[in-house]
């Protein structure tokens, strides 16, 4: 019903940028993004909804990351800047009904794209 596909991951020294995209083939209500790093827990990351244009953030990201939405594309970016070490791992597109949140992700999910930053 709903495919989810990220682009952008890659390697960046600490204090760079990277832009992840997700591009939602079917409708969906809200859009967020998880990452998981090796040996740990999947952590929330940001979410949004398409109709209201609203926003979450994290506290470890909300100062650095960007999360919008162009719904004509149907596309959602995360923009990262001021990359940290902590912030390696796979990072997964996310989607649902509601609101992509920490203990309550979407119910879809993308493959996921790796992200590395190097100190």
């Amino acid at each position: 019903q709903v495919q989810l596909v990220e682009t952008g991951g890659g390697e960046v020294q600490a204090g760079g940028s990277l832009r992840l995209s997700c591009a939602a083939s079917g409708s969906t209500y809200a859009m967020g993004w998880f990452r998981q790093a090796p040996g740990k827990e999947r952590e929330f990351v940001g979410s949004m909804t398409w109709s209201e244009e609203t926003t979450l953030l994290a506290n470890p990201v909300k100062d650095r990351f960007t999360i919008s939405a162009d719904n004509a594309k149907s596309m959602m970016s995360l923009d990262m800047n001021s990359l940290k070490p902590e912030d390696t791992g796979v990072y997964y597109c996310n989607a649902g009904p509601w609101l992509p949140q920490a203990t309550r992700p979407g119910n879809y999910w993308g493959q996921g794209t790796q992200v590395t930053v190097s100190s």
